[in-house]
């Protein structure tokens, strides 16, 4: 089961339609809107000041969310996928952003609206990445425009794939089974 923890008189509170892994650590001042994941070793750690989390927002395998005491919030909008043993640490994200496996964001970072962090990039304290930009490296550059395709299949798809990924943990049984039902009325026909 996973950690649900109170700290400071803070208790979690997660949203409708949301799926939580086994593994995962929710601690503390974290608000968590309708129809998240938040996968396998997942750390959201709002025990020195908050983190809020919009609605469609998935929090990959291994990712870590946490921010400063009493100088950063981390607050992530609706429609965000954030990938695999990325690091968020204080920092905005508007929604419709992706997030890359393994990316760093820092405090009071602002990741704008249809932004795209690439994978392994290092997103300095205070910066401000421009939305509708694909964002690379260490520190991170511009290095181009999102495309209506990129914004479409790639934020778009990946946020709404998690939702359909998180009803599998949470309805396997009940799926699986609708399925047998199914199958058993196909073969008596």
């Amino acid at each position: 089961m996973a950690i649900i923890k109170e700290v400071r008189g803070y208790t979690p509170q997660i949203g409708e339609n949301c799926f939580i892994a086994e593994t995962a650590a929710i601690l503390g001042e974290v608000s968590i809107g309708n129809n998240c994941s938040i996968w396998y070793s997942a750390v959201l750690r709002g025990d020195v000041n908050s983190i809020t989390i919009g609605n469609n927002v998935n929090i990959q395998d291994g990712a870590v969310v946490h921010t400063l005491y009493q100088r950063s919030k981390t607050i992530i909008g609706n429609n965000v996928t954030v990938g695999h043993n990325a690091t968020i640490h204080g920092a905005l994200i508007e929604d419709n952003c992706l997030i890359g496996m393994g990316a760093t964001i820092l405090d009071n970072a602002m990741i704008e609206s249809g932004a795209i962090v690439a994978a392994g990039a290092l997103i300095p304290p205070g910066t401000r990445v421009e939305g509708g930009y694909i964002y690379a490296g260490v520190p991170a550059k511009k290095i181009k425009e999102v495309t209506p395709l990129q914004q479409k299949d790639i934020i778009e798809r990946t946020a709404n794939d998690y939702v359909m990924y998180a009803s599998w943990y949470k309805n396997g049984t009940e799926n699986e089974e609708q399925e047998c039902e199914n199958g058993k009325q196909g073969t008596e026909m």
